[in-house]
């Protein structure tokens, strides 16, 4: 149950609901407790009447039998009254306490950095956020409201068979003792393959979410049939793991119904003894009882199930504990907030993934004025993309400095600091929804007429009015609808829709042809006049409007300055510059 302490907050935020669930429980309980008290009145009536049957008048039974017949069906009626409401409070209480937990998991998601997404995969973080907390609900949910009624039903019950025979209380309760160490036994089983399956079922949907996701691949190498039979061996397993898990929850069930069994085999037994002797004075208080063991059937066989719940939350709690746990590398040091300029530093920076250990960059130092463009060009690996996530405090630098406006990065306010920043990033991703809203993503109170000006400005509207529905049409998984150069150019159009202070391009313009590069550039050339702006390229036309060049090469700044500079130069830059020239003019 350790795991499972940290939703103790939830119950302190529910409290009311929780109180008022054990309240309305008690008072369900006990009405639902007259029934057996009426119906052995009514066998003593009968048994007295037929003993004294020449001076017991008969109509006084029949009028008894009618009132307690009638009192058994209010009260049954009440208490099944008042086991609703109790699941209106309790059971309502759990779906509160979900929907705080997933959006508290989410928020989290949220917060955390990019190495988090680097080691653990996104099948396994929509299993902690959907199938874990789910398990989790069941525990706050339904085991608490039944575990509430068996304590409850148990305390009243046993008082009432005291009251009427300790003896026969006596008997009739010895076979639970067994029953306790059965459901402690099974209860450990139930954890440790609980655990196991969950870990099976993540390794499920993550292969299956990554199978989906490239499933245009799969299909153009042909390799339907080799991930169909992965997805065999995969689900073999985890049904393997659930079939155990299954087997020794079945145990539960006839391991309940048989001790229930001996239990009203002894209450007839040593009560038809005890009847005989004389020590009880009604066959009815034998039917009483029997009801009384029956009244505890459900709850005795709940706690099967029960332990069984809390087992699987207390293995399901553990796994998103586990996230949680994790703390952000990225944390807002500054929450007083200041409006960003645009100046962008880096002095003598070098920085090294942790999770790969590769350096991507070496002792970079430049410097980009408010209004400036800077083009950073070199080849795959050498680093541009790392300066543009340094840039976003994607990452912390350990060696040299960063610095916004003159101030340290980290101790710019984190959220004005990523609030003024326009990301196109080298892999655009749309979401699953209409041209129009993925634009809007960047603006959200943005009207239409602002929605049609961004995507001019990409030169992406004449494309989208030519679809059926327009800027309404909705786009495929990760915007498969469209081309890669349509998907780049709603990412750059959702990029200046929201009008930021910084303006980064990484590489996204690598799939569109040169003329609709050029335009698009020639349209920034405007939009960026007052605008921190940086373009990672492979090509020369990107960066040749650019204040300032910068080639890296390994992680190192190989050359740096302003086009008609660089050119002049032997170099990178100029070998670059003569081979594209030529491709253009045989083009």
């Amino acid at each position: 149950m350790k795991e499972l302490q940290y939703l103790n907050k939830y119950f302190i935020k529910y409290k009311y609901h929780f109180l008022l669930g054990i309240v309305i429980t008690v008072i369900s309980q006990i009405f639902s407790l007259f029934t057996p008290k009426l119906i052995s009145s009514s066998i003593a009536s009968i048994e007295n009447y037929v003993r004294h049957a020449q001076n017991a008048d008969a109509a006084m039974v029949k009028t008894d039998l009618i009132h307690n017949t009638l009192l058994i069906i209010g009260t049954t009626v009440v208490s099944g009254f008042f086991l609703f409401i109790t699941r209106q409070t309790l059971i309502v209480m759990s779906r509160h306490i979900e929907f705080d937990l997933k959006n508290e998991v989410f928020r989290h998601y949220e917060v955390l950095t990019q190495n988090f997404y680097k080691q653990n995969r996104t099948g396994d973080l929509m299993n902690r956020i959907s199938e874990d907390v789910g398990k989790v609900r069941m525990y706050v949910g339904p085991a608490v409201m039944y575990s509430l009624q068996t304590f409850i039903r148990f305390f009243i019950v046993i008082g009432y068979m005291l009251d009427v025979s300790p003896q026969l209380t006596l008997y009739t309760l010895l076979p639970l003792p067994i029953l306790s160490y059965a459901i402690f036994k099974l209860s450990t089983e139930i954890n440790k393959r609980s655990t196991v399956f969950q870990q099976y079922l993540s390794k499920v949907s993550s292969f299956t979410q990554e199978i989906f996701s490239g499933i245009r691949v799969i299909k153009a190498y042909s390799l339907e049939d080799q991930h169909q039979q992965n997805m065999v061996d995969l689900s073999h397993e985890s049904k393997t793991k659930s079939m155990s898990l299954a087997k020794v929850q079945a145990l539960f069930g006839p391991l309940m119904i048989a001790l229930i069994g001996v239990s009203n085999l002894v209450v007839i037994y040593v009560g038809g003894v005890m009847y005989i002797d004389g020590r009880i004075e009604s066959i009815g208080v034998i039917a009483e009882f029997i009801l009384y063991v029956n009244m505890l059937t459900w709850p005795v066989a709940s706690l099967g199930w029960v332990s069984s719940m809390v087992q699987e939350a207390e293995a399901s709690q553990k796994r998103i504990n586990e996230f949680l746990k994790i703390e952000p590398e990225i944390v807002n040091h500054n929450p007083s907030h200041k409006d960003i300029q645009g100046q962008i530093a880096f002095e003598n920076v070098s920085f090294t993934y942790d999770d790969t250990n590769i350096t991507a960059l070496r002792n970079v130092s430049f410097t980009i004025q408010k209004g400036q463009t800077l083009a950073i060009l070199g080849k795959t690996g050498s680093g541009k993309s790392t300066v543009l996530s340094l840039i976003g405090r994607l990452y912390d630098v350990k060696e040299g400095a960063v610095k916004i406006d003159g101030t340290e990065i980290s101790q710019v306010n984190l959220y004005d600091l990523r609030n003024s920043i326009g990301m196109v990033p080298q892999d655009a991703f749309l979401f699953s929804d209409s041209i129009k809203n993925n634009i809007k993503f960047g603006k959200e109170d943005a009207t239409d007429d602002e929605v049609i000006e961004a995507a001019k400005k990409a030169v992406v509207h004449e494309n989208i009015v030519n679809f059926a529905m327009q800027y309404e049409t909705v786009l495929g998984e990760r915007g498969i609808t469209l081309s890669g150069g349509q998907k780049q150019r709603v990412s750059i159009a959702r990029a200046i829709i929201k009008d930021p202070e910084i303006l980064l391009l990484d590489d996204c313009l690598s799939a569109v042809d040169t003329e609709t590069e050029e335009a698009i550039l020639n349209n920034l050339l405007d939009f960026c006049k007052d605008k921190t702006t940086i373009i990672v390229s492979h090509r020369v036309s990107s960066a040749k409007n650019a204040d300032q060049i910068i080639i890296l090469d390994q992680g190192r700044i190989l050359q740096q300055g302003s086009h008609n500079q660089l050119v002049n130069q032997d170099g990178y830059y100029k070998d670059l510059y003569l081979k594209q020239l030529s491709e253009k003019e045989l083009l």
